[in-house]
């Protein structure tokens, strides 16, 4: 197959909608698709040596129904390497647990989001089956959006935080920034939820795959007629969201032309359908998320000025889980605590040697793979506690983690580079971040678990030269 050939998917599936929708997302993804009505057939199409190969298979659980699993485990042994997505409409993972046992490499909950379906496809091509270990999950555990919910005592994540905490107070336009996986959405979402606009909707637009004119008629709305296709009126994003929050993901994906329009909007405050006569004001703030701030956006030619104007500068960057070594640990207990309260699974246990060994990964896929792969892990552990054997692949990559395994008291670092102890000072910092982490920034509390008053505990805080929001 030539490198720019579109790649192939099977989809096991017999509803057309799902089938159009499925096959219009997967295209603009650059796949293609051969879709069979049931399981045999698809079994037939893996067996026949003289037919082409694809490159995923997706499961649609209506057409297996209760002996989904059973299927999996047939296309399983059928083509072993090859990553199989199930697609459910069951909110609860109870079945995608099941799945994942009987052999699926990931699952999607109906109705699927275009940027997830992406995501998936482009994870099953990147790992093989023999490291899925390592591929995001994904679909998300729910948690709750508080800031003082978010897992983190490193500096530069507190630091983020309090200037979030603090943008939340406002109704400019702000951008928030960070790698893939780093909790963006998450951040957005509490943001909105700690503002003045909280009892008003957070609308939620995801441009990743859509067409350019498909993001500005999601965005500002059509009028009937307004286009080939448009059958019907459709209300845009931006109304939705009057009175409340509008957030726009991958803000750098909307073209120039929509860009101009929507720094316009910002400006104004005036809105107009596609194929409309009339405008309409809004009153909406609109949060985004991008991969860096608004300036390094524009630098790079993917921003334009006057929408990078439009956010004045307004950019909360989120630190990468590789910044964030102190925190893997807390992370991990909070990970495996929303996981044990999912149908069909448990709470487990954690061992130092395996938390040693989650820190000494860089976790490229940030919070989203340390949460996947706990996932898997928790999926396929018999014990009461995950070890260093839940994670061979990890072990094969981290290799020997040596004095690690003892070095590490729950995110704080005793030794340094050099071998030798770390400062008391320096240890006592990390000490009093870890703890506001892990009780969540609720100072009484802090200080009453370090057996210090308030008022020695906020000396100290200005004696380390920790930020007091941190």
């Amino acid at each position: 197959m030539v490198d720019d050939e579109p790649r192939l998917m099977l989809l096991v599936a017999d509803d057309a909608g799902q089938i159009r929708q499925i096959n219009s997302l997967a295209g603009r993804a650059g796949w293609r698709m051969r879709t069979v009505p049931d399981g045999e057939t698809a079994l037939r199409m893996l067996d026949d040596s003289s037919a082409e190969k694809p490159q995923a298979l997706m499961l649609d659980s209506w057409i297996a129904g209760d002996e989904s699993c059973r299927l999996i485990g047939r296309f399983r042994a059928a083509a072993p390497e090859l990553p199989l997505l199930f697609l459910t409409g069951s909110a609860s993972p109870l079945l995608a647990v099941e799945a994942m046992r009987a052999g699926a490499t990931d699952y999607l909950i109906k109705p699927i989001a275009s940027e997830r379906l992406i995501y998936a496809l482009e994870s099953s091509v990147q790992h093989a089956l023999a490291t899925d270990e390592l591929a995001p999950l994904t679909e998300k555990i729910e948690a709750p959006l508080d800031f003082d919910l978010m897992i983190g005592s490193s500096p530069n994540f507190r630091t983020t935080l309090a200037r979030a905490a603090k943008a939340a107070r406002g109704h400019a336009p702000l951008l928030v920034a960070g790698e893939p996986g780093t909790g963006k959405e998450l951040l957005t979402r509490a943001i909105h939820s700690a503002s003045p606009r909280a009892r008003g909707p957070l609308i939620i637009l995801h441009t990743t795959g859509m067409a350019p004119a498909a993001i500005e008629s999601a965005l500002y709305g059509h009028e009937r007629g307004a286009f080939p296709g448009a059958f019907e009126q459709r209300t845009g994003a931006l109304q939705n969201a009057d009175g409340g929050s509008l957030m726009i993901d991958d803000l750098e994906r909307l073209p120039p032309a929509l860009q101009h329009r929507l720094a316009d909007t910002i400006i104004t405050g005036i809105a107009k359908p596609l194929g409309a006569a009339h405008s309409f004001r809004v009153d909406v703030r609109i949060l985004a998320t991008a991969g860096n701030d608004a300036q390094t956006l524009m630098q790079q030619g993917v921003l334009e000025p006057v929408l990078a104007e439009a956010f004045n500068g307004n950019s909360i960057v989120l630190p990468p889980l590789s910044e964030r070594q102190c925190d893997i640990a807390p992370l991990t207990r909070h990970f495996l605590k929303l996981i044990g309260e999912q149908p069909g699974l448990r709470h487990l246990g954690i061992t130092d040697d395996a938390l040693a060994l989650l820190e000494g990964y860089a976790w490229p896929g940030n919070l989203r793979q340390l949460q996947a792969v706990l996932f898997r892990a928790v999926v396929f552990c018999d014990r009461d506690a995950l070890t260093e054997g839940d994670f061979p692949q990890l072990a094969n990559i981290v290799g020997d983690i040596g004095p690690r395994a003892t070095a590490n008291a729950g995110g704080v670092t005793l030794f340094g580079p050099d071998g030798h102890l770390r400062s008391l000072e320096e240890i006592e910092a990390d000490v009093i971040r870890l703890a506001i982490g892990h009780y969540r920034g609720r100072m009484s509390e802090v200080a009453r678990r370090l057996g210090i008053g308030r008022s020695t505990l906020y000396r100290k805080l200005s004696d380390l030269g920790i930020d007091n929001a941190a």
